[in-house]
């Protein structure tokens, strides 16, 4: 064990410096991003402040983080962890972003944020409401120092509001914004929830929250450009409910005809057919359930389905519109699971495909990896860890859009823990070595890594 904590050191110091040198010459790549020149300043952690960051710098933004001393983000160790004791995760939500550590907790650590923040375009946090007002970090006290910084604030429930000061993770606001309710497997009886909310296996409320966030922050830079024109400050608040405004129909169904829309299990409520299908287990994994996904909906599709597996007697007038097969729909779906249930999903896809007909299996992560469409889009990137002789790739899924003329490739892995100090607090702020190694022995700034 020895050996091998002295074998990491020395890994981590020699990637240290070819991340850093990572770091410099993939300015010139990010010159040329649309974000480009914009500075944000990340003091959030875990997934949704951090993802809205990896989405900015992602497009050219420079993401200066600002983590505890010592122990950084936690979602540095969620999870599974790399041989180095990190999370894949992390160098993927990280990516493109400068780690700097600054306790925030002590004065001098936040007299040093206000001082980076004077220096910024966005400040993105996702602290509990009055936490940065506690620290005098909020608008009031920052808009003095620079009256164009955008405050992107993600929180459970806003900004304002009687529940805005309760602490809120996404998945109690997945459950609180009507998410939850309409996830799960419905009773026979009520069509209300039979047993507990399914949860997808993802922080999916906080990725939600990052993009509506990202979304806000590239408006509201767009605002202060339209601001400025006028000789106006550009500096305001986002703010915004994201889950809520992801439930399609559900609110305006419900004040126009009173409908509560209950859980569909693995179909949707009011669309037929568009459902998972079993299907016989494929030869290569006896053992493996299998299913297919098939979206017939549109009309013409429905009768084309209907045609290639038998089922002409379920095709006319009774079935022309959806709204006829939503009134049939248990006939139809146990009609397309009998032909399903006998044939496997390889030879499923074939036969619908052939007329035209959308249908696809159910993926792992290792199906996806291993995809032909997904490699040759580029969707999956892979993004270097470590220095030239040692260190390894991680998979990432590339950030989208895709936009034209823009080189988006992920420009390093995430960093080590506080691998930028002295870029930042000695470049950036015009500290000297004397007052950064006085923080660093008070504790008001972290140290990097020495052997």
């Amino acid at each position: 064990m020895a050996l091998l904590r002295l074998d990491s050191r020395k890994y981590l110091l020699r990637s240290r410096q070819l991340i850093r040198t990572l770091t410099t010459s993939s300015n010139g790549v990010a010159d040329q991003l649309p974000l480009a020149g914009v500075r944000v300043l990340e003091l959030g952690q875990v997934v949704a402040g951090p993802f809205c960051g990896q989405l900015l710098g992602h497009f050219g933004a420079e993401i200066i983080k600002v983590e505890p001393p010592n122990v950084g983000d936690p979602l540095r160790v969620w999870r599974e962890l790399d041989v180095d004791g990190v999370s894949p995760w992390w160098r993927s939500i990280a990516r493109n972003k400068k780690s700097v550590t600054i306790d925030l907790r002590k004065e001098e650590g936040r007299e040093l944020v206000k001082k980076l923040a004077a220096k910024s375009d966005v400040l993105l946090e996702n602290f509990k409401p009055g936490v940065l007002e506690k620290w005098n970090l909020g608008p009031k006290d920052l808009h003095p120092l620079n009256p164009s910084l955008i405050f992107t604030r993600v929180s459970g429930y806003g900004q304002n509001g009687p529940w805005s000061s309760r602490p809120g993770y996404a998945s109690v606001c997945e459950a609180q914004s009507g998410f939850r309710y309409i996830n799960g497997f419905p009773d026979p009886e009520t069509g209300m929830l039979s047993g507990p909310p399914v949860r997808p296996n993802i922080s999916l409320g906080d990725s939600v929250a990052g993009l509506h966030a990202a979304f806000g922050t590239v408006l509201a830079l767009l605002s202060r450009q339209a601001k400025q024109a006028k000789g106006e400050p550009g500096g305001q608040t986002v703010d915004f409910g994201s889950m809520i405004n992801l439930m399609e129909g559900i609110i305006p169904e419900y004040d126009r005809k009173g409908k509560i829309r209950g859980p569909s299990g693995s179909s949707v409520t009011g669309i037929v057919p568009t459902n998972a299908y079993p299907c016989l287990p494929s030869p290569s994994s006896p053992n493996k359930p299998s299913y297919v996904v098939i979206g017939a909906n549109a009309d013409s599709m429905y009768n084309r389905m209907m045609q290639a597996i038998g089922r002409e007697d379920l095709i006319g007038p009774n079935y022309a519109q959806n709204h006829h097969r939503v009134a049939r729909q248990k006939e139809i779906e146990d009609a397309i699971s009998a032909w399903t249930s006998l044939r496997t999903a390889e030879d499923v896809e074939e036969i619908l495909r052939g007329v035209s007909v959308p249908v696809g299996q159910v993926f792992s992560a290792k199906e996806i990896v291993e995809n032909e469409h997904v490699n040759a889009r580029g969707v999956i990137e892979d993004v270097w860890v470590g220095d030239k002789d040692n260190g390894w790739n991680v998979k990432v899924a590339k950030v989208t859009p895709v936009l034209e003329g823009c080189d988006t490739k992920t420009r390093w892995a995430g960093p080590e823990l506080g691998q930028h100090n002295r870029e930042v607090l000695l470049e950036e702020l015009g500290l000297s070595e004397a007052e950064l190694e006085s923080y660093q022995l008070k504790g008001v700034v972290g140290r990097e890594f020495h052997d």
